[in-house]
Formats: structure tokens, C-alpha cells, sequence
């Protein structure tokens, strides 16, 4: 032991004096583990704080990661309402019940018209008067479909009285029901019950249940395991596993009434398994849909601690000098190159392998250039060879485009075939006519316009930064849906880059431009997704700006159930975008050209077509187009006709062509509404 004499031999003295500075090693490895996990607790401390700092209401959470020891508390013994997150704790009596035999296992309960209450649950609509049910299977809804009928069933059977006890022989006695669901007449603790409603606990006390329950140590391994499978079939997804990945599984309880939302439970995840509590009440928000501000806290809360356990890699994109036997994109534009600059061209067959007739023309070419004759193409080559062309660009031809359907005669108000449109004046932003201008619908890319307006706002108070590199990272690369077809690894200026958005709609480049925004702004913070900080930057700008009916989930518009906008708040993000001059010269650009460096030292040139076709016409002047299945077809278009500057918003056209045609139709109806003269916004 340390502290201790040492041996008199030199023999034992050399031992004991190796055993000290293992045990020293081991102590100073020890501290320096608890350091850095006070470090990283202190950092997800902080951005949990801040989430809960916005949240108009009380808040209790308690968080700990059972491998790491990781906990996070905030006014962990408040007591606060549980709603139906008070089924979990009545499971858990049901299983001791169980157990002890107070209640048999093959037991059969009748489901009698005095026995259905409203709310949540499929018994009280869906079930016939005298329907003989298991008790097990009554708890079992209980928990998955929340059913009030349900719980009332098992509390006759096993106690209001008798769950407060077991919590409090847990060592949870601030858990507690207080009355059967909807019979307030039952209250077993008249003070709680006008207080809490329903029942009550803390976060602490739900994290204790919880932790006892993934040791299976919550009355038995049996009941344990039981119970898991029931939270498992948790039909709530509202709440905490709201924004994790799809294969995160949640062992949880929800209750939800409309000043209070709640949700805890045990998540399985790559890192190992996470207890989280989040208990909600007096919310300023009590609407009931998927927007409710306590539930998106719930889910933000629960994404927050997901990413601080489980950090993005960080893309690596190492430069490969081409070689044979190598193949691939690269050889075959290394191909099309030799073939046209070796003089005779070497014939090559423009195939994407690598093999002895390209290595020839390697060498040829390297002598020719006075390179280093090895049959590698390394960066020095590349630099020889100039600018190429990959063979897979999806570089779009300008060409002739189709006609678009002649407006309508100007006597009145034309036929329409989108679901909800919009004419406004640009320069106030009054509205002219609409039709569903207010309902929250599917956008589409028109959701890049917040994407450029963010990050042109970053650049104007740093306009050095446009001439600076974006890199591609793997997860741009892979976007789904329309594309730059720039790859992971190729870097542009972030000038080019806002082209590479709002021309060809590129979401491989609004995830690229989200990332070097939210690395950016993150700064050394990495342990949240530059990603998801984007987004939540997306939606402080809408209400920033006034788009109050507006929630953005991505920054391109692939479609997400709660990723919605209205013609109204489109006008309004529209204005604004159209007041900085670079966007606006962007928005009316018809093709651009840009120049694509690639990390091996490559270059190539992609060029971009906008995907507005109203630009074609003389008077039009922007904005950006947007397709998605969910969608359909959208446009929000600008135009200036004797100084008269009009906004249109389309959304839900029946195709293409539509699109256009009644975009053009509204805005030759507004230019003869009548109006002061006005200029295009500056």
C-alpha cells in the first residue's frame, strides 16, 4: 500500500516500487477520465440549459447514461404532474402483485359500460359492454395505447393506496396516483389531486424507477423484462424519441394533458443504454398537434443528449493518386482528357479502368510535360492537365424550353389548378388576393431560400468569405434528390456555392452550406450536429422575420411531416431574401459557371442551369422552384412591370407546366390591380 515502508530487499523493493507507479498510472488515468467527463457534462450541461432556458414553463429533466455514469439534473426533486406517465409506476405494482400472488396470472376482468372514461385508449370506443379481458392484456394497453379505460381496470384490481406504498418502498415516495383516471371522486390525496392532477413525481424519482428497471431489479429479472417489453410497445413518438434515428429503441411512458407533457424511459442506443426524464407543466403552449412547444422540447432535449454520446465522424477525405488498377469516375474523365490534349490522341476507351494503354498515355503525356515519368497521376498531373469533365455531369443543355400554357383573358380572376396561392405587392408586402394562403402545407425547395438568406447574412459581415473554399463532406455527397453533382471531397467558393443552391436546387449543396454554417458558428463545440444547429437557426429566423406558421426539419425541403410553410410567410421570407443584392442577382442569373477543385488536385468545371423558367420572359426577375411527391409543384416567382413589383406563391400545382401558368396568370392579373408605382425592394 502506499504510504507504507518499503521492503529492505532490493528484489521486493523493485516490485513494490513497479506496483507504485502502476497504481500511480492508474490514478492519474482515473483523474484525467473523471476530468474530461466533468469537461463534456459541462458542455451538454450547457446547451440542455439553454434549450430549457426558452421553454415557457416548468421543467424537470434528469438524464444519465448508464455505461459512462454521464448525468445531467435540472430541479430533479420538484415535484411535478405526471399525466398518463403515472401508468409506468402502476405497471410496476401490477408486476409485485403479481408476483406475491395477490393477483393470479390467468386472471379475467369484464369491461362493463361504468367502467369507460374518455381520453386516450381504444377499450372505451372500440369494445363492446362485457367483453372479458385478460388483466394482462388490459395492463399491456394500458401502456401502449395509453388507455385510460385500462388503467382504471388494473387500479381496481391492485390499489390506488397500494402503488404510493411500493413507490415510497422504492424510495420514490414524491410518486404517487392520486385518483382513478377521470373519477376525481376516487382521490386518495385530495390536495395532490387539485395540485398535480392525476398523479405526481420528480425526475429523480423517475430515474431511480428506471435504473432499477434496466438492473432488473424492479421487483423481479422476470417482471423486469416483462415490463420492458411493454414500454417498448409505447405507441407515443412525440416526444423524446421525436428526433433520434429510427433504430434508437425506446423503452418509455408518455402523458400528456394540455398544460402538461411528459416523457420517460429507457433508449437503446450505439453508445449504450440512456435513462432520460423529462417532466413538463404550466406550458405557455397548450395546443394540441405537432407543434406543441413542450413536446418539440422533449424531442429536442433527448436529440441533444443523442448527439453529445454519439458525435458525427469527421469526414476524411484523403487525396488518392490514380494508378493501374485503379477505377472509377476519375480515370474515366483522366481518359477523356489524354484523348483530347496527346496529339495523336492515344484512342483510349474512355472506361473508368485504369490499365497498361491509359498507364502509356500517362508516361507520354508526363514526358511531354517534363514531369516525373513513374505512370502516376498525383497532383502535379492534374495541375498539368488543366481543367476536366467527369463523365457523369448531369450538366443540363439550355436548348428551347416548352411553352407555357397562355395566361388567361385579364377580365378577372383566373382559373387555378394549385392548392393554395398568394399575389402580394413586393415593396409592402400586401396582400392582393390568396386562396389557402394560411394553411401550413408542403414546401418543397423553396426552403432554400431561408437556407441562402442565413448564409448570405453570414458573408455580409464577412464578404472576404466568398472567395474562400466549401468542401463537400460525405453526407452532402449522398443527399438524396436534386444535385450539384459535386463529390465528397471537391471544394467550391462559397460564391459558387450559393449558385450551385438556388440554380440547380442542389440539396447535396444547402446540406454542404449548412454544414460549413453550423461548423462555423459552432466553432470548437463539436459535439453538436452543425446540421441540426442550421435548422435550429432556420426556424429562430422565421419568427425572427415574422414566419409564424413555418417549421423547417432540413435545410433543402425533403419532405418531413412537420416541415410546413404558408404562401403568406413565403411572401415574407421572400422580401426578405430579395433585399440583399447578391441573392438577387443570383435569383435572375439564367446559367452560372463554376470552377470545382477536387482533392487530389483536379479541376473541373460544372455549369448550372436555373430551374426557373419564368426568367426566360422579359420582365421577370426570380425567385426559386420547389418539387417534391408531397408538395407537388411550387413557385415562388417575382416580377417588375412598370413599376409595379409583384410576388406570386404557388404551391400544390398539378405539374410543371401548371406551375408556370398560373404563376403567370396571377401576375398579369396583378399588374392590373391598381397601385402606387413602386421600385424593386433595394
Amino acid at each position: 500500500m502506499i504510504g507504507e515502508p518499503l521492503p529492505s530487499t532490493s528484489a521486493n523493493y523493485a516490485c513494490s516500487h513497479r506496483t507504485m507507479k502502476a497504481v500511480l498510472f492508474l490514478l492519474a488515468v482515473s483523474l484525467w477520465t473523471d476530468l474530461t467527463s466533468t469537461v463534456i457534462a459541462e458542455e451538454l450541461s450547457e446547451r440542455l440549459n439553454r434549450l430549457i432556458s426558452k421553454h415557457q414553463g416548468l421543467v424537470a429533466v434528469a438524464i444519465k447514461h448508464l455505461k459512462t455514469g454521464e448525468t445531467f439534473l435540472y430541479r430533479e426533486t420538484e415535484v411535478m404532474p405526471t399525466a398518463s406517465l403515472i401508468k409506468f409506476p402502476i405497471l410496476v405494482e401490477y408486476y409485485k402483485q403479481l408476483e406475491t400472488g395477490a393477483i393470479k396470472s390467468d386472471l379475467v376482468v369484464p369491461l362493463r359500460e361504468e367502467d369507460k372514461v374518455p381520453g386516450s385508449g381504444i377499450l372505451t370506443e372500440h369494445f363492446a359492454n362485457g367483453t372479458l379481458l385478460p388483466l394482462e392484456t388490459v395492463a399491456h394497453l394500458m401502456i401502449t395505447y395509453s388507455d385510460n379505460t385500462a388503467t382504471n381496470l388494473v387500479l381496481d384490481h391492485v390499489g390506488i393506496s397500494n402503488v404510493s406504498k411500493t413507490m415510497s418502498e422504492l424510495g420514490v415516495p414524491e410518486t404517487q396516483i392520486h385518483s382513478k383516471v377521470f373519477r376525481r371522486d376516487t382521490s386518495v390525496a385530495i390536495e395532490r389531486s387539485q395540485k398535480y392532477g392525476l398523479g405526481s413525481t420528480t425526475a429523480a424519482d423517475m430515474l431511480s424507477l428506471l435504473e432499477k428497471l434496466h438492473l432488473k431489479q424492479l421487483v423481479s429479472e422476470n417482471a423486469s423484462a416483462m415490463m420492458m417489453k411493454h414500454l417498448l410497445s409505447c405507441d407515443d413518438k412525440t416526444k423524446l424519441l421525436r428526433f433520434l434515428p429510427i433504430d434508437v429503441k425506446g423503452y418509455h411512458k408518455t402523458g400528456a394533458v394540455n398544460d402538461c407533457r411528459t416523457d420517460a424511459g429507457l433508449f437503446q442506443t450505439p453508445s449504450g443504454w440512456i435513462a432520460m426524464v423529462v417532466l413538463t407543466s404550466s406550458n405557455g403552449d397548450k395546443s394540441w398537434g405537432d407543434n406543441n412547444a413542450a413536446e418539440i422540447l422533449c424531442g429536442r432535449i433527448a436529440e441533444t443528449v443523442y448527439e453529445h454520446f454519439h458525435p458525427l465522424p469527421t469526414d476524411s477525405i484523403q487525396p488518392r493518386p490514380l494508378k493501374i488498377g485503379a477505377n472509377g469516375i476519375l480515370v474515366e474523365a483522366l481518359q477523356a482528357a489524354l484523348n483530347e490534349q496527346l496529339n495523336p490522341s492515344p484512342g483510349l476507351t474512355v472506361d473508368g479502368d485504369f490499365g497498361g494503354m491509359t498507364e502509356k498515355a500517362v508516361l507520354r503525356f508526363q514526358h511531354e510535360k517534363g514531369l516525373e515519368e513513374n505512370g502516376i497521376v498525383d497532383q502535379s498531373m492534374w495541375q498539368s492537365l488543366g481543367e476536366i469533365r467527369l463523365i457523369d455531369d448531369s450538366e443540363k443543355r439550355l436548348g428551347e424550353l416548352p411553352e407555357i400554357e397562355p395566361a388567361d383573358s385579364q377580365g378577372g380572376m383566373p382559373n387555378l389548378s394549385c392548392k393554395a396561392w398568394l399575389v402580394a405587392d413586393a415593396l409592402t408586402g400586401k396582400a392582393l388576393a390568396g386562396h389557402r394562403q394560411n394553411d401550413p402545407l408542403d414546401f418543397a425547395s423553396t426552403t432554400k431560400m431561408m437556407t441562402a438568406l442565413l448564409v448570405a447574412r453570414e458573408l455580409e459581415q464577412d464578404p472576404s468569405l466568398l472567395d474562400a473554399s466549401i468542401s463537400f463532406s460525405k453526407r452532402a455527397d449522398t443527399t438524396p434528390g436534386s444535385s450539384t453533382t459535386i463529390r465528397a471531397g471537391e471544394s467550391i467558393s462559397l460564391r459558387d456555392a450559393l449558385y450551385g443552391l438556388m440554380l440547380p436546387s442542389g440539396n447535396d449543396m444547402s446540406v454542404a452550406l449548412a454544414e460549413w454554417y453550423g461548423t462555423r458558428k459552432l466553432s470548437e463545440n463539436r459535439t453538436m450536429d452543425p446540421l441540426t444547429y442550421f435548422v435550429d437557426c432556420m426556424n429562430e429566423e422565421a419568427k425572427r422575420i415574422g414566419m409564424h406558421a413555418t417549421s423547417f426539419r432540413n435545410p433543402h425541403g425533403i419532405t418531413h411531416p412537420e416541415h410546413k410553410s404558408t404562401c403568406e410567410d413565403l411572401v415574407v421570407l421572400s422580401r426578405e431574401l430579395m433585399l440583399i443584392p447578391l441573392l438577387r442577382d443570383i435569383v435572375a442569373t439564367r446559367r452560372h459557371s463554376s470552377l470545382v477543385k477536387g482533392p487530389e488536385g483536379y479541376q473541373r468545371r460544372v455549369v448550372w442551369n436555373n430551374t426557373n423558367r419564368l426568367l426566360d420572359r422579359h420582365g421577370y426577375i426570380g425567385i426559386k422552384t420547389g418539387t417534391t411527391d408531397a408538395a407537388g409543384e411550387c413557385l415562388v416567382s417575382m416580377s417588375d412591370h412598370h413599376g409595379k413589383t409583384t410576388i406570386v406563391v404557388v404551391l400544390g400545382a398539378s405539374g410543371s407546366d401548371a406551375r408556370y401558368a398560373d404563376s403567370r396568370n396571377l401576375h398579369r392579373w396583378a399588374w392590373t390591380v391598381d397601385r402606387e408605382p413602386t421600385d424593386s425592394p433595394k
